[in-house]
């Protein structure tokens, strides 16, 4: 194995050690993009773009004002590295945006934000959501030769964003159970009913109410008893 090797070995496992000690999604975003900047050479700004399941495009974690305000020429263009990268392409580079004949409109509006060179590439792709990491230079000729280094790169953010928003799912889903579990609890001493008699009941309240089931759980265990006037007491049949 070569000096080179090693060395990128090296860095990938740092870069991997690193995303994965976040485990919220924000967090890991943002050090998605600050690992890109300090691992990439020629990368001086990053950000990520999120294409949602109904076509909305998002920024996220931008490492400074320059990065978003692209990424919102690209999405109003619709042209650019990052807004192709997430509709159409895996990975997509310019070593001069300016001049770029491709995106008429956005090459010269990104020389304005001082951008000269940009790289995009898809890494993350949940059925219901795509992400793409996007690249910038102040430097022409940037990037373009960097393209195995940020594929890794890309690889473990993937797994660390996956990683990050199935444990962020999880805590939302114990969080939610935990306090509907409280709000059962209470209703049954309040009431004097059974379990299955309390939990039809907050069922109750949440479809006359169309308040979600959670919420009407939050309420409940905060002090706010649902209005008698919409729903009533339950007897010791749950009625």
């Amino acid at each position: 194995m070569s000096a080179e090797d090693i060395g990128l070995a090296t860095t990938m496992a740092r870069v991997a050690q690193t995303l994965g000690e976040v485990t919220d999604l924000e967090g890991t975003l943002k050090r998605v993009t600050r690992s890109a900047c300090e691992t990439i050479p020629g990368a001086d700004m990053a950000s990520i773009s999120i294409r949602h399941s109904d076509g909305r495009l998002e920024t996220m974690a931008p490492t400074d004002d320059i990065p978003a305000e692209a990424d919102a020429l690209q999405y109003e263009y619709q042209e650019g590295p990052c807004y192709e990268a997430l509709i159409d392409d895996k990975t997509v580079s310019s070593p001069d945006v300016a001049a770029d004949a491709r995106w008429p409109r956005y090459g010269p509006a990104a020389a304005d934000l001082g951008v000269r060179s940009q790289l995009a590439l898809e890494f993350y792709d949940s059925g219901q959501s795509r992400g793409a990491l996007n690249l910038y230079s102040r430097s022409l000729g940037a990037l373009v030769d960097q393209h195995q280094l940020v594929e890794l790169f890309a690889t473990h953010a993937g797994l660390a964003m996956g990683h990050a928003r199935t444990v962020g799912g999880l805590t939302v889903a114990l969080g939610t159970r935990k306090v509907i579990g409280q709000a059962i609890g209470i209703t049954m001493e309040r009431y004097g009913i059974d379990e299955e008699r309390a939990f039809e009941f907050l069922i109750r309240v949440s479809q006359s109410g169309n308040v979600k089931l959670r919420d009407v759980a939050v309420g409940l265990v905060s002090g706010e008893l649902p209005d008698p006037e919409e729903t009533s007491t339950p007897d010791a049949n749950g009625h």
